[in-house]
């Protein structure tokens, strides 16, 4: 037996709950219902003795069936309606059946009553005559009329004379109440009926089931929907002695049902066993499946869906390709969402405002102009009316595409009657791309239309800021007062954002300080941003000052923000500070992470600490995080600092293992091998690097020079360099200290060697090109003792990089080379 509630009713007994409790109950959209417990609506005769009829029925106000209509009835029927149409007593009207009138007949009069008020009035009449008793079905009907009319003073006032006169209620009785309930909004009152109807041992019908189910899932409460759909069709199974068959309303409410509470496995069985029994799908079911499976990003089923309403020949209806439209749109396929919208036309079903609207906002956030326009032609046409979200996305188009002029004149339309949401979006729309010109005229716009609102400021704010225009945007937020508007966290926030990282970290701190004051401060995160500007700025004193303050002040302080303060002390390699704040952190409870650890690194990388950092890299790689290159590569460069090879060589190969290792892994393990003077391991490091292409970037350039230089190779050295040029990779001071070498090792005077770094020093247009000559034979020279130094300052214009031609010149003799230096000196 199905029992969702312990509550039960014995008439004539009081009632559990007072009436007035239970008729003042409003409508509730979002409870969380409970089986148990509950009371059904109380019943006590004396409150209710006779019913009283609101107000006469104006006949010619009452839609009625024609006469015609009436005749398959037949018998006296046909004129008791007649009868009942045009005389407004009904015992007049009545009279001459009135002591042969048969239940079947009172039953059917008071059914084509489609006035509520005339069937409670021939309902008042039939019950104040004698010898027409009234059954449980003619309550059943009067109670149907009164529900859908929402009168439920009148549905307890029934409900109470019911069980006065001892008529009992039956199955129907509940279903047209659980019904009416659910439709009037009342689902709480609903459940009552429910709890009531079970306890009598009655069971609801699949009808009142539905109804039911539609109830929970209504509230959210898909679980208890299901369950008790679960006990309904338990129960039902054991009374026909087999599986029970559902109609097609039943499967319809449990697809939408597990629809919403996203259970698509059962879903799917759902619909699979509705196939099996037979039970032909209705447009209504593909469209619930199509929207869910939509929703949930599944595509191809939407696809096979499709396909399979025409096979069933199920013609899809408006609303079908309001959906598909709306799905491809949201999953990027503006291509297929325009098919669907042009095959809804060709199959004369005229697209609706949805339709439209929806496939131009796809038109209007991809950037097609062309086809957003004509469509908005044919709205026009049509007479539809552009919502405020679609309006903002079509300005928004417009600013993307440049098209200014445009964006401002459909702007200038509709700004008469937006509203203060449509104003901030379309001001944003000006302001992200830094038209701030025009998101000046719409702000204004919007002040002179008394709409504007803390939204408004907000995106006035941030559209400033992105145009570098702080004073402008510090001026917004002050005036907002003056026009009754009070700033909120967004307003503080942003401000506080765009100073800081405008490098205005006083004038950042003031506004925090006016967020603190309307106790708008409930995080640590405005702070975290005005720590992280001094710091960057390199004002530890304000670090520590301003987290104290944050401390004192009752916020704490999350990972983040102890990362900020950590770094900031790593970079200036305080280690007693840093460790402090780390310390700090754990005492909080915070749970440590990559960037914590990669701070740390690199702090104890830059003072040198080994045991330390080699212990803080295991509790890195502790967390499982991809976050470790930068310190692996700290890991490298302190190791090759102390020559240990062992233990550098095993996080580079672990680096290569798992494809992560960069130039800079690279270029450290080639500064390695360079200090243990293994020249052969590094020509060999350098030789892969340029295989994979990670030779692009000075440091790394500079290293390989370096280490060919030490090792004697000038001519790699040499090759490295011409490299270097061609890529466009500018020299440094350490490429030309290495050079210098090749320079000096070669036999370059001194006075040469200065005429090129003062040529370096002026930044001459084609010093790079003179100092690859002046190298280029220097290397090339056959005598180790000949000075090589070629310095062209003829004036002839050479090309920087074009040093191709140096290796078609004949090698010059010592004395050839020292007469061209002594004529260029």
């Amino acid at each position: 037996m199905l029992v969702p509630c312990d509550c039960s009713l014995h008439v004539p007994a009081r009632p559990l709950t007072p009436l007035q409790n239970l008729t003042a109950l409003a409508p509730c959209k979002s409870l969380t219902f409970r089986t148990k417990a509950v009371a059904a609506p109380a019943r006590t005769s004396e409150l209710c003795p006779e019913l009283a009829v609101p107000c006469t029925v104006v006949r010619q106000a009452a839609k009625r069936k024609k006469k015609g209509n009436w005749v398959h009835y037949g018998g006296s029927l046909p004129a008791m309606l007649e009868a009942l149409e045009h005389v407004q007593d009904v015992r007049e009207a009545l009279w001459l059946w009135e002591d042969t009138l048969s239940n079947r007949e009172r039953t059917i009069i008071l059914k084509e009553q489609k006035d509520w008020r005339r069937a409670v009035e021939i309902f008042d009449w039939f019950r104040r005559e004698r010898g027409h008793e009234l059954n449980v079905i003619h309550y059943n009907v009067v109670l149907c009329a009164v529900g859908q009319a929402r009168r439920w003073d009148l549905v307890l006032r029934l409900w109470h004379e019911m069980h006065s006169c001892g008529v009992m209620p039956d199955n129907s009785t509940y279903g047209t109440l659980i019904n009416a309930c659910c439709n009037g909004g009342r689902e709480r009152v609903a459940l009552l009926w429910l709890g009531d109807m079970c306890k009598r041992g009655l069971m609801p019908d699949e009808v009142t089931m539905s109804i039911v189910v539609q109830a929970y899932k209504k509230a959210g409460e898909y679980e208890t929907a299901e369950l008790f759909f679960r006990k309904w069709s338990s129960d039902s199974s054991t009374r026909m002695e087999g599986h029970p068959r559902y109609n097609l309303y039943t499967y319809n409410t449990l697809i939408d049902t597990y629809g919403k509470a996203g259970q698509l496995e059962k879903l799917s069985d759902t619909f699979s066993q509705m196939l099996r029994e037979g039970v032909a799908p209705s447009v209504v079911t593909f469209n619930t499946m199509i929207h869910v499976w939509g929703k949930h990003h599944g595509m191809e089923q939407v696809a096979s869906l499709v396909r399979m309403m025409e096979e069933f020949q199920c013609f899809p209806d408006t609303r079908t390709y309001n959906i598909l439209i709306s799905l491809y749109r949201e999953s990027n396929n503006i291509d297929v969402a325009e098919y669907y919208f042009w095959r809804m036309k060709a199959e004369n079903l005229v697209p609706d405002v949805v339709s439209c609207r929806t496939l131009l906002y796809g038109y209007s956030i991809r950037g097609m102009v062309t086809k957003a326009e004509a469509l908005l032609k044919e709205m026009d046409e049509k007479g539809f009316v552009i919502d405020e979200y679609t309006q903002s996305a079509l300005t928004r188009m417009y600013v993307n595409a440049g098209m200014l002029e445009q964006a401002w004149r459909w702007f200038d339309r509709f700004h008469h009657q937006m509203n203060s949401e449509c104003f901030s979006a379309n001001i944003d729309a000006f302001g992200e791309k830094g038209y701030i010109v025009l998101a000046e005229k719409a702000f204004t716009c919007c002040l002179k239309k008394h709409m504007l609102n803390v939204s408004v400021c907000n995106v006035m704010i941030k559209g400033y800021g992105l145009v570098g225009k702080m004073d402008e945007a510090c001026e917004v937020a002050d005036g907002m007062e003056r026009y009754g508007i009070l700033p909120d966290y967004v307003t503080y926030s942003s401000l506080i954002q765009l100073l800081s990282t405008a490098k205005l970290p006083k004038k950042a701190l003031h506004y925090l300080e006016k967020m603190q004051a309307v106790k708008l401060l409930s995080d640590c995160v405005p702070y975290s941003v005005v720590i992280s500007s001094f710091a960057k700025n390199g004002d530890l004193r304000m670090v520590e000052y301003l987290f104290s303050e944050m401390i004192t002040s009752g916020i704490r302080a999350d990972v983040f923000l102890y990362s900020i303060l950590i770094a900031a002390y790593a970079e200036v390699g305080k280690v007693q500070q840093a460790a402090a704040y780390f310390g700090l952190m754990k005492k909080d409870g915070l749970c440590e992470n990559a960037t914590i650890y990669n701070s740390l690194i690199k702090l104890y990388t830059k003072v040198g600490y080994v045991a330390e950092a080699r212990e803080t890299y295991k509790l890195l790689r502790s967390l499982d995080t991809d976050a470790i290159l930068y310190a692996s590569n700290c890991m490298i460069d302190l190791y090759s600092d102390h020559c240990m090879v062992k233990e550098a060589c095993e996080i580079f190969e672990s680096l290569k293992a798992g494809g992560s290792a960069n130039e800079f892994s690279y270029a450290m393990m080639v500064c390695l091998y360079k200090k243990i003077a293994r020249y052969d391991v590094a020509h060999r490091i350098c030789k892969e690097m340029q295989g994979l292409g990670l030779l692009t970037q000075a440091l790394s350039y500079n290293s390989v020079i370096q280490m060919y230089v030490s090792g004697g190779r000038m001519d790699d050295a040499l090759k490295i360099f011409k490299k270097m040029l061609a890529s466009n990779t500018p020299p440094n001071d350490a490429t030309f200290k290495a050079l210098n070498v090749i320079l000096v090792r070669s036999g370059v005077t001194k006075n040469d060697i200065r005429k090129l770094e003062l040529l370096r020093r002026n930044n001459t247009h084609d010093c790079l090109h003179q100092w690859y000559r002046a190298l280029y034979s220097a290397v090339r020279s056959s005598t180790s003792s000949f000075q090589h130094s070629i310095i062209d300052q003829s004036g002839t214009r050479a090309r920087p990089f074009d040093i191709d031609n140096c290796k078609s010149r004949k090698r010059n003799t010592r004395k050839q080379v020292t007469s061209k230096l002594i004529s260029n000196g």
